[in-house]
């Protein structure tokens, strides 16, 4: 793409996701760990100088409004008053609606890629601020480091994860985040953890229950793949995961899925896979100080 340049989004995976409260304004307070992969998007991006912000493809069933990488644009133009504009073209890798966070690390690379296109030198907390205002998983991306998340999806603390291969695998089933955060049969009072508990695995999504229940494509992935290691649902799904020793064991199951088609005939849906390694950093770290 001609003057175009390419920028990462890694997708991420919750290590955990505990939900300990409910604020009085609806919002859920969480505790989780949320991973860096070396799988994601590419966001392209052209700088323009008369201050118009286009994205040069449609998305089909996403309005331009409300397209999260053009409100990040538009968010950060309006905050520094920059007379800048820029064309945003992403090349879509991360599963829609996987809970890889695909659209908030979108959001989160416009972000930092035009605070150094547009040269406006804000830091990464007045970065982190902003992309609160565009979803709870963004200032995670800007952030830039593995985390132990808490709050909405605002407090972060660094965390040191071992270096993991994974197995991510999305049924094609369409799964309302809303709708599962809003169930009845979802427990709101899971005490609060540590660290030192997370490390020694007793923890669990507790949003996997109830999206077991309304959605036996997910538990029926889950069931499969435990075959081969522990399997986890990141997120409020549909995506789950499974980490390998090496990136060999993760492949030769991911064969399975895609040759025999073993998996797919087993969940009755279209389903997908990756293998991905973590990251310790967002690979574009350094643009923000």
């Amino acid at each position: 793409m001609h003057d175009f340049q390419p920028f990462p989004a890694p997708a991420k995976i919750n290590l955990f996701l505990h939900i300990t409260g409910r604020r009085p304004d609806g919002y859920h307070l969480m505790q989780s760990v949320f991973r860096l992969l070396d799988f994601g998007d590419t966001v392209h991006i052209r700088p323009r100088h008369d201050g118009a912000i286009c994205r040069t493809e449609p998305i089909p069933g996403v309005a331009e409004i409300d397209d999260l990488c053009i409100r990040a644009a538009t968010l950060l133009q309006q905050h520094t008053n920059s007379k800048m504009g820029a064309d945003i073209h992403v090349s879509k890798h991360t599963p829609m609606g996987g809970g890889l966070g695909g659209g908030s690390s979108d959001a989160a690379t416009v972000l930092l890629a035009l605070n150094h296109l547009w040269q406006l030198g804000l830091k990464r907390e007045e970065l982190i601020a902003l992309g609160l205002q565009l979803g709870a998983d963004v200032p995670f991306f800007i952030f830039g480091q593995n985390a132990w998340v808490e709050g909405i999806g605002e407090k972060l603390q660094p965390i040191q994860l071992p270096h993991t291969c994974y197995l991510v695998i999305t049924p094609r089933v369409h799964i309302s985040t809303a709708e599962i955060f809003s169930s009845k049969e979802l427990t709101r009072d899971t005490k609060p953890t540590t660290m030192a508990t997370f490390l020694t695995g007793m923890v669990q999504n507790d949003l996997e229950t109830v999206v077991r229940q309304q959605y036996p494509e997910v538990a029926k992935t889950l069931i499969w793949l435990s075959q081969f290691s522990k399997a986890r649902m990141s997120g409020s799904g549909a995506s789950v995961f499974a980490e390998f020793e090496n990136q060999e064991q993760a492949e030769a199951v991911l064969a399975r899925v895609k040759q025999t088609r073993e998996l797919q005939q087993y969940a009755d849906c279209e389903v997908s896979g990756f293998c991905a390694h973590g990251l310790n950093r967002h690979p574009l770290y350094t643009l923000a100080d």
